[in-house]
């Protein structure tokens, strides 16, 4: 049993940092209906700007910290520029056409990435305070997993409380269902689409953070983050927050499920999941069918 549950905690730590970085993305595409690609680099960006300020295996643990606040907000900024300049303007275009545009610039960033950090992978040492492991049901688990596990519960009761007991969850609320009833009661929604833009890039960022000390932080990062996260998102439903803490969950389980049964198949195990749950719900989980 001691073994079972401390694999179900992996499974549950590997679904903190996925769960932050698809809330992002889920929360993008339901206020602003826009398939954001880039949202993988702000991820990346999140990893390697952590790697950057914390520094080699001797870099003391204050440094995390610092990297944990500082780089979230650093990757907020580079999101509200993008909005700014290039999104803002293909908002009236059709998915595909934004799907090029965030394609695009899933590319320059990427680009940019190897000009910036190189093509070597890099590491994060866990936190000092965080270092070792406890005791669970006999066995032992890192004690930097449970962090991640409650960051993640954090941060979802934090999205909980910012869309259902705010204006401005409100307001966001208000543009998926009609922005333009929302506009002509006088909000500004170019305004609101720049902060929840930059509310999933700081999500995006801090989650690359998170997860930089559980992984080589590499080039092609942002490619594989963005493919589970939009897995996420669709078993969940897109636009919906809870729905992606649950098909961060469910996903999570299926990879350690292959890992366990099925090495060799274990990549195919997470399609799988998406495939059942698509059969069954075609809008997700917890989404909406498209009016």
């Amino acid at each position: 049993m001691s073994h079972y549950l401390i694999t179900f905690l992996s499974a549950l730590s590997d679904a903190g940092s996925l769960f932050v970085a698809a809330a992002g993305l889920t929360l993008v595409f339901g206020a602003l209906r826009i398939i954001n690609i880039a949202h993988g680099s702000f991820y990346a960006y999140g990893a390697f700007g952590a790697t950057t300020l914390v520094g080699g295996l001797a870099a003391g643990s204050g440094r995390f910290w610092l990297a944990l606040l500082a780089v979230p907000l650093a990757v907020a900024c580079l999101g509200a520029a993008v909005e700014v300049t290039v999104l803002r303007r293909v908002y009236s275009r059709d998915h595909l056409a934004q799907l090029v545009v965030t394609y695009a610039l899933f590319l320059i960033f990427g680009d940019l990435a190897l000009r910036l950090w190189g093509s070597q992978s890099r590491s994060v040492p866990v936190p000092s305070p965080f270092a070792g492991s406890v005791t669970i049901g006999g066995g032992q688990f890192p004690e930097y997993d449970l962090f991640v596990i409650g960051a993640a519960v954090a941060v979802g009761l934090a999205l909980w409380a910012l869309l259902q007991r705010t204006p401005l969850g409100w307001r966001i609320r208000a543009a998926v269902e009609d922005r333009e009833l929302l506009a002509s009661a006088g909000t500004n929604v170019p305004l609101l689409f720049t902060t929840v833009f930059t509310i999933g890039a700081m999500l995006a960022g801090l989650a690359g953070v998170l997860a930089a000390p559980l992984e080589s932080v590499s080039p092609g990062l942002d490619a594989s983050i963005i493919i589970s996260a939009f897995i996420v998102s669709v078993i969940g439903g897109l636009g919906s927050v809870a729905g992606a803490a649950i098909g961060a969950i469910v996903i999570a389980l299926f990879n350690t499920a292959g890992v366990l049964w099925a090495p060799s198949w274990q990549p195919a195990f997470i399609y799988l999941a998406m495939i059942a749950v698509l059969a069954v719900r075609p809008w997700g989980l917890l989404g909406a069918a498209e009016r």
